[in-house]
C-alpha cells in the first residue's frame, strides 16, 4: 500500500509504514491499519485533535504483533507503545507528542484495559474497535479463528445456552464474548454513531450464519 493512501498525512505514512506491521497476521496487517486510519480521520474530521500526532498512533498502533492466543497478548500495546517511542525519538520528535502518541498506542488495546486520556487516544481507540464490528468485524474473527484452529461453532449448543462461551474452540463464540460489548464503551460521539450501525450488520452476520446452520 502506498504511502499516499494516507493523506494529508503522505511524509508521515512513507517514513512509518515500514515500522507499521510485523509478521503475517492478515487481520492485522498494513491493510487493517489503513482502514483504522479512515476511521479515525472521519473521527477527527468531527471531533477535532492533533492530526499528527492521531496519524503516527494509527501508523503504529500494531508495530509489534502478538498473536491473540500468546500469554503476552495483554502486554502486546505495551510493546508497541514501547517501540513507537524509540521509532519517533530517532525521528527527532519532541517529547510530549512521544508521550502523545505511545499513551494513545497502550490505551488502544481491549486486552490492555487500560482507559483512554486523551482526544487522540479516545479517537485511535474508536477507530481501532469500529474495525473489529460490522461485515470486516466478523470477517476477522473467522480468519482470527482458522489461524488458531478453532472451529466455525459447537454443532451441539451454538449459541451455548448449555456451556460456557468459548471463542478459543468456537469462532461464533467471539460475536458474545466480546464483539457485541465493544459497541457500549465508545469513546467519542461520532465513534458511537458509526459503531451503532456496524454493530446492527454485525448482529445481521451472525442472524445469517445462524438461518444457514
Amino acid at each position: 500500500m502506498q504511502a499516499n493512501a494516507f493523506a494529508p498525512y503522505e511524509q508521515l505514512a512513507e517514513t512509518l509504514i515500514p515500522h507499521a506491521a510485523e509478521g503475517d497476521d492478515g487481520s492485522h496487517d498494513l491493510a487493517h491499519i489503513h482502514r483504522v486510519f479512515r476511521n479515525a480521520m472521519r473521527i477527527h474530521t468531527q471531533e477535532g485533535g492533533n492530526g499528527v500526532v492521531l496519524a503516527a498512533s494509527v501508523l503504529l498502533h500494531d508495530c509489534v504483533a502478538v498473536e491473540k492466543n500468546s500469554p503476552l497478548r495483554a502486554q502486546a500495546s505495551r510493546l508497541a507503545a514501547e517501540k513507537a517511542s524509540g521509532i519517533l525519538r530517532d525521528m527527532g520528535w519532541n517529547d510530549s507528542d512521544i508521550e502523545a502518541v505511545a499513551h494513545a498506542i497502550l490505551t488502544h488495546s481491549f486486552s490492555a484495559n487500560i482507559p483512554p486520556e486523551t482526544l487522540e487516544a479516545k479517537i485511535l481507540q474508536d477507530a481501532d474497535r469500529l474495525d473489529a464490528i460490522g461485515m470486516v468485524g466478523a470477517a476477522r474473527c473467522f480468519y482470527v479463528a482458522g489461524r488458531l484452529g478453532s472451529a466455525l461453532y459447537d454443532p451441539a449448543d451454538p449459541l451455548a445456552k448449555n456451556r460456557p462461551l468459548d471463542d478459543r474452540r468456537f469462532a461464533i463464540d467471539h460475536f458474545e464474548n466480546k464483539l457485541f460489548k465493544l459497541t457500549e464503551g465508545f469513546q467519542t460521539e461520532t465513534g458511537r454513531q458509526i459503531a451503532e450501525t456496524r454493530h446492527e450488520r454485525l448482529q445481521q452476520v451472525l442472524d445469517l450464519f445462524l438461518d444457514e446452520i
